[in-house]
């Protein structure tokens, strides 16, 4: 190896241009290394003690981020980081929050923290120059940290946009499927019927009474009162008709159909007719049941896409702008509808009346309300409550959103809006989430605050009425 050369140092940007004796300063106190292509130099939570000074080779450093190792930034000989990195000056960093590994052939000066001071005073133009890489590199990785959290929201939008119209969607292929069915048993139906010399007031009455059964109310069963009715027309059934004729009883409950209305038809007719009408008007029901599902099912996608788009404000320039929070609540909801169902949630809801909209970067706000749900939602077992209360004090617009989770222990609470603080498992959470959330409550000049002991959590957000500054070009 060709060894340690105050040389060296001489060549690193940040150092190009100082008097020979600071240079030669670093050099007496550093530690010198020689690093092969391809090692992990640096280990997540190894603590932080030493600024680095790089005249040969590059150090790439990797987040992990939902178990994933995500490059952030690169440290080499260049203008843009200087050749230093590591711990500097005036950082907090206390461990190192990734991964560090080198590309190429690497060298690599260590001047350990305990010299800070005594540098500062020895070259207070080395000093300036260090704060000032670290304010770009600060920027640097905020600029990734924000694009990660971006992917972060599109990753928790997009699982709840495939879950919530993988139902509905599936529910319209099989309804498809089931109407082919009905339409030709239909055409089937309708030439037995044609095979019977019938009034046409016969089909009229038959069609009033599907119509007048399906736009009246039918009032909501119990399963007790529902299986009564049920078992009340089979036992009709199995008096009246052949036994080698089977009729579903449910189908005509659930119609609202009863032994009455089946008794006047019966009247009319003649036992073989009146089968065939039953089979007849069996189909129609079913086909009418199936036409509504499929209304719902068309329905619940029509609402899921107003949600998304509302939701991600399509259509819209990124300035700030008057909102319905309880439009944006129930938004963010929806699309975290299939994470609520799965562990049976109850959410409550206690609106005020009358809540005055707020201006706001729209699409900001959705991601606060679908970080906190989601957190909220991860805290909670199964038959989880989700409480949240909105209210206005002339001033500002106050969001409360309670779980029942295990809560959050006093001892990390302080830490919750930490960058990259989690106390979610391996990729899980990025530990971003809730950073974001702060960011963008100061951003509206409003107010965040957590309130949390075992079996309760609320987060507190309240929003002034007046409005946000337009974020500067």
């Amino acid at each position: 190896m060709p060894g340690k050369s105050i040389d060296d140092l001489k060549k690193v940007v940040i150092l190009h241009d100082l008097p020979e004796e600071v240079i030669r300063w670093i050099y007496e106190r550093s530690e010198y290394d020689e690093i092969d292509d391809g090692v992990l130099f640096y280990r997540k939570d190894d603590p932080a003690e030493h600024l680095w000074f790089i005249p040969e080779g590059r150090f790439d450093f990797y987040m992990d981020i939902n178990g994933q190792e995500v490059l952030y930034f690169n440290f080499q000989n260049n203008k843009f980081t200087g050749g230093v990195g590591g711990l500097l000056p005036y950082s907090r960093m206390k461990v190192s929050p990734g991964n560090a590994y080198t590309v190429g052939y690497t060298k690599m000066y260590r001047l350990h923290k305990k010299y800070f001071t005594e540098l500062a005073k020895l070259s207070p133009e080395l000093n300036n120059r260090l704060v000032s890489y670290m304010t770009e590199r600060a920027r640097a990785f905020a600029t990734t940290k924000l694009q990660q959290e971006k992917v972060s929201a599109l990753g928790k939008l997009a699982a709840g946009i495939a879950h919530e119209m993988n139902n509905p969607a599936s529910a319209i292929n099989r309804i498809a499927d089931e109407l082919k069915k009905r339409l030709k048993d239909n055409y089937f139906l309708t030439g037995k019927l044609m095979q019977f010399t019938r009034s046409p007031d016969l089909i009229r009455k038959i069609n009033e009474l599907v119509e007048e059964k399906e736009n009246t109310a039918v009032e909501k069963l119990s399963l007790k009162e529902k299986m009564k009715r049920e078992d009340e027309i089979e036992n009709w059934f199995q008096k009246n008709i052949k036994a080698g004729d089977r009729i579903a009883g449910d189908t005509y409950a659930d119609a609202g159909i009863t032994v009455e209305d089946l008794s006047r038809i019966k009247q009319d007719v003649e036992d073989e007719e009146f089968i065939h009408i039953l089979h007849w008007v069996e189909n129609l029901l079913i086909s009418k049941k199936i036409l509504q599902d499929l209304h719902e099912s068309s329905s619940r996608i029509s609402s899921l896409v107003s949600a998304i788009k509302s939701h991600v404000h399509m259509d819209q320039t990124n300035k700030p702008a008057l909102t319905d929070i309880h439009r944006d609540i129930e938004n963010a909801l929806t699309l975290m509808g299939y994470k609520l169902r799965e562990k049976n949630i109850t959410v409550n809801r206690v609106f005020a009346d009358n809540l005055p909209e707020i201006p706001v970067y729209i699409e900001e706000m959705n991601q606060v309300w679908t970080n906190i749900i989601d957190n909220a939602i991860y805290a909670m077992s199964d038959g989880g409550k989700l409480n949240i209360e909105t209210s206005s004090d002339g001033k500002n617009v106050c969001v409360k959103i309670c779980d029942n989770g295990a809560g959050i222990p006093p001892e990390i609470q302080s830490r919750i809006f930490d960058p990259f603080f989690t106390t979610k498992k391996v990729g899980e959470g990025t530990g971003i989430g809730l950073d974001l959330v702060n960011r963008v409550i100061k951003n509206h000049n409003g107010d965040i605050r957590v309130f949390s002991q075992p079996g309760s959590t609320e987060f507190k957000i309240c929003i002034p009425l007046t409005s946000v500054k337009e974020d500067e070009d």
